[in-house]
């Protein structure tokens, strides 16, 4: 009898675990996590170059769970992962933070349907997707403590993507690359046009081949003005601060 491919992540996670070796995970974690690399391999609509197991424990999952370097993740009970994608951050947050409720919100169908795929695969109660733009999320708006958004877009879009969904005092986390002086720049200008201040720029390493990663953490101080959300797609075509 062939083994199923979940039991046979877990039981081998040795071959990756290593990559996760700075957080302190239960057996239980680990096995989900397994659960998770298993469907990326799997799955031929997972929606990413990078499947094969270490790799994907490296590039996805340890590179998700740098955010657990910030508190305000740490603490968080209502977070949002915008454009979720293939499922990070917010599926390997999820696995993490047990007591936080996780949305993965994903404006593309088929990306929704192997979200759904994965979180029932690897049984992850406490994430659920949300398909829809972000814009468009009217049930999200003012809901979340956290948002966190990986690989998105321009980060003026991001920061207006994520002001109406968040309570006042929370946060958006923004996993970056290389830091861009004149993005940068222009974020802050639209930050002030949405009520939030940059609170760090934060420099992670979260496994040996990554370079130039920051995670740029942005607290809602103010109110965001009634205008927002734009309709869709407006963001992109007419973003703040240029």
């Amino acid at each position: 009898m062939t083994e199923p491919e979940g039991e046979r992540f877990t039981g081998n996670a040795q071959a990756w675990s290593g990559a996760l070796a700075d957080h302190d995970l239960s057996d239980r974690q680990l096995a989900t996590l397994g659960q998770v690399l298993a469907v990326l391999q799997r799955d031929e609509h997972a929606p990413t170059t990078v499947r094969a197991p270490r790799e994907a424990a490296e590039r996805h999952l340890a590179d998700s769970l740098a955010g657990l370097d910030i508190d305000l993740i740490k603490d968080g009970r209502d977070l949002a992962d915008l454009g979720a994608g293939a499922g990070f951050p917010g599926v390997a947050l999820a696995v993490t933070l047990p007591r936080a409720r996780i949305r993965l919100v994903e404006s593309q169908r088929r990306k929704c349907e192997f979200l759904e795929r994965m979180i029932a695969a690897a049984e992850i109660e406490n994430a659920s997707v949300v398909c829809a733009r972000a814009e468009e999320w009217a049930q999200g708006l003012g809901a979340n403590d956290v948002v966190v958004a990986r690989a998105l877009a321009p980060q003026p879009v991001v920061l207006e993507y994520a002001a109406p969904l968040l309570c006042a005092g929370g946060a958006l986390v923004d996993w970056r690359g290389r830091r861009d002086g004149r993005e940068e720049r222009a974020a802050s200008a639209a930050a002030r046009l949405l009520g939030f201040e940059l609170a760090e720029i934060r420099r992670v390493r979260p496994f040996a081949a990554a370079t130039d990663r920051h995670l740029h953490v942005w607290v809602k101080t103010g109110a965001t003005p009634e205008r927002f959300p734009r309709r869709a797609g407006i963001a992109r075509k007419r973003p703040l601060g240029a």
